[in-house]
């Protein structure tokens, strides 16, 4: 369907493609769901210019590039152009403002190739046909269109044909005027909008995983916080008698309310995360702040666990010099009833020598 052997490719890039909708003039309908390969293309035996772009099998753009073109930005990602021949508005939308402005130039190159072409074709037909030079200056400039099919004569296009492409061409600066600029930066932007929607959707996703799994760390670390918590109350209760332990008691008390404060402070963070979570999040710094807070949260669970450990570490001591304690008070009322058993016996002796 496209005579692309004898040309060759100049220029291509990456765009979605788009064709004005010929009901309407002001809608654009995707030629394709998804981006194509757009190529300028020269044909060095007919000497023409042309923008091709093939979709499987179909050719979604066959263009010939005409001096009388011009490629207008619509946006900073949106480009389009106006093809008399083929009677539809092309566009283009872009990943980048780069791509857009390397196309725009290309289209520029090409079109005033394509005018140096023309203009040397007319001069070759000026100086090989005197006839066909004095009737060109009698009608309106315009490109000849010729069919070389068996047996037919070439055909010329006539001047009204020349006045209904003009005509055609104000049609469409009009429809332009209208109002489908604004509706072709809606289109151009649909694509990046899109994909930007899709990054906000897994991000939104990835924070969801992770608020559940900093949940289940903290209902861990609150499990084992209340362990810790009741092995204190343990600790406390075997002490309770011994007046030495009463400032350690004092200070776990106060170690313990500190921990509850802590604990607290943990849940309403947690709740801080649980209503951030119910916004969409728009940027990975909030993300990178989230995780600080969560290392945060890490650092003083483990700087209590480390606390806990010495407090437990403390009353054990303190167990262990009771324990001694009443060991050595034990072996302290052993002597003694050793020294009264002894001087009883001595009073008795000391009884009988008195009776002696």
């Amino acid at each position: 369907f496209l005579s692309l052997a004898r040309e060759q490719p100049i220029f291509s890039t990456r765009a979605h493609v788009f064709q004005i909708d010929p009901a309407t003039k002001r809608n654009w309908i995707p030629a394709s769901k998804h981006a194509l390969t757009v190529s300028y293309f020269y044909d060095a035996t007919r000497n023409v210019y042309r923008i091709i772009s093939v979709g499987g099998t179909k050719a979604i753009i066959n263009s010939t590039i005409t001096p009388n073109m011009t490629f207008t930005k619509t946006s900073q990602k949106f480009g389009q152009w106006a093809d008399s021949r083929a009677n539809t508005v092309y566009g283009l939308g872009f990943a980048s403002e780069q791509h857009l402005s390397q196309f725009a130039e290309k289209f520029q190159e090409v079109k005033e190739a394509a005018r140096l072409a023309r203009e040397k074709s007319q001069d070759k037909t000026e100086l090989t046909n005197p006839a066909l030079s004095i009737t060109a200056h009698q009608v309106l400039p315009s490109p000849i269109i010729s069919s070389n099919g068996p047996g037919e004569d070439k055909l010329f296009r006539s001047q009204s044909a020349d006045v209904e492409i003009t005509t055609e061409k104000e049609r469409l600066k009009k429809m332009l005027s209208e109002g489908s600029v604004s509706e072709v930066q809606w289109e151009a932007e649909f694509f990046s909008l899109q994909d930007n929607n899709n990054k906000l959707v897994a991000a939104l996703h990835e924070a969801n995983a992770n608020v559940d799994q900093w949940k289940k760390q903290l209902a861990a670390y609150q499990e084992e916080t209340e362990t810790l918590r009741q092995r204190v109350a343990e600790l406390e209760s075997q002490g309770a008698h011994d007046s030495s332990s009463e400032n350690n008691k004092e200070e776990l008390s106060q170690s313990l309310e500190e921990l509850e404060l802590l604990i607290k402070a943990k849940d309403e963070e947690i709740q801080l995360l649980k209503s951030q979570k119910c916004a969409r999040w728009e940027a990975e710094g909030e993300r990178e702040e989230t995780l600080q807070k969560l290392q945060e949260l890490e650092a003083r669970n483990a700087e209590l666990e480390q606390r806990l450990h010495l407090a437990e570490q403390s009353l054990a001591e303190t167990l262990a010099e009771r324990e001694k304690m009443q060991t050595e008070v034990t072996k302290v009322a052993e002597i003694m009833d050793v020294k009264i058993f002894e001087l009883s016996e001595i009073r008795q002796g000391l009884a009988k020598l008195v009776e002696s």
